[in-house]
């Protein structure tokens, strides 16, 4: 818990820091990746620490986005909005989960799944641009998505948070998601998630029901993925179906491949690498950006498996093994003399 710790105060630094010596441009491309962050963080959690491979966590995240945005259009305020935002995503993959989980569906089967319904959510969204498509006051919208209402403050609907103060939010939610998180997977709770992923039939034998803990830990990442959605579309200034598109699904799935399974700040870190390695990619022509980011895939898969943050980290590790040794060898030779 100290490292989830440390890198908490360094990320609250960071979102104080940032706005005095970033232009607002920036400031708000960065609402956008942090945005995309919380969903590398949800992933990371249900994947890495879960064992669930889930092909489709964007769907939690644009779920969450929409539910967001139409709850806030007829509500007239976004601090209940975040909230349905919240449970639709949650309920949706408990019930989805539940399932899954309990007709015993493989894991190979539960990748294919949740990338099915990534992509029926993708292909039914899209097909509702008439007017009567609508849920309340909140039109569909089709492909043209919805114009997201702004957050505002909890104790008054009029006021508006400025884009500088959206990233306050966002850096807060992210901060506060990653120690959730980090707490998380050193409860009985997450331990005992660890140890189904390591070995499901041993974890049953000593009296666990994994079914119910995989549902659990399935629930909270896609409660996590749709704060994520919430601080998109805030970010962006509209939700299309295009979040729920094969392109996203699987970069999500690259963000934690490059980041490290089985770590939380890795796929963060790499969020943000890849963020801005694609945006500045759409600035010029002669390379693909689907062609680059295949091409670190097939690199972190065959030469650098376990991710970054691990890699780092056995690393840091190997270097220290001597130097302890080394210390201990000096000591002892002091004590004899």
């Amino acid at each position: 818990m100290r490292p989830v710790l440390v890198f908490a105060f360094i990320g609250v630094v960071f979102m104080f820091v940032a706005p005095y010596v970033l232009q607002l441009f920036t400031i708000i491309n960065l609402t956008t990746a942090i945005a995309l962050a919380v969903l590398a963080l949800s992933l990371a959690l249900v994947w890495g620490y879960g064992g669930i491979l889930c092909f489709g966590q964007v769907a939690f995240f644009g779920l969450g986005a929409y539910a967001y945005t139409i709850a806030a259009i007829n509500f007239g305020g976004s601090t209940w909005a975040i909230l349905v935002a919240i449970m639709v995503a949650s309920a949706f993959a408990a019930l989805l989960g539940y399932f899954v989980f309990f007709g015993r569906v493989s894991d190979v089967y539960l990748g294919v799944i949740t990338l099915t319904v990534t992509l029926i959510f993708f292909s039914l969204i899209r097909r509702t641009s008439g007017p009567e498509y609508k849920i309340g006051n909140a039109l569909m919208g089709g492909f043209n998505g919805i114009t997201s209402p702004p957050l505002n403050l909890p104790w008054d609907t009029s006021s508006f948070l400025f884009p500088e103060h959206v990233f306050y939010v966002a850096m807060a939610a992210l901060i506060l998601c990653y120690v959730f998180c980090g707490w998380l997977v050193t409860t009985h709770f997450g331990r005992v998630c660890v140890g189904i992923r390591e070995n499901e039939l041993r974890a049953e034998l000593l009296g666990y029901d994994s079914r119910l803990y995989k549902l659990g830990i399935f629930t909270v990442s896609a409660g996590i993925a749709a704060i994520g959605g919430v601080l998109f579309c805030n970010g962006v200034g509209r939700i299309t179906p295009d979040v729920f598109n094969l392109y996203n699904a699987a970069l999500t799935i690259i963000w934690v491949i490059v980041g490290g399974r089985g770590t939380l700040i890795g796929p963060i870190a790499a969020t943000f690498g890849l963020f801005y390695l694609t945006s500045a990619l759409g600035g010029q022509s002669v390379l693909n950006n689907n062609l680059v980011l295949g091409v670190i895939l097939i690199f972190f898969v065959l030469l650098v498996p376990k991710g970054v943050a691990p890699t780092l980290t056995d690393w840091f590790t190997k270097r220290r093994k001597p130097r302890r040794a080394n210390r201990r060898r000096r000591r002892s030779q002091v004590n004899k003399a």
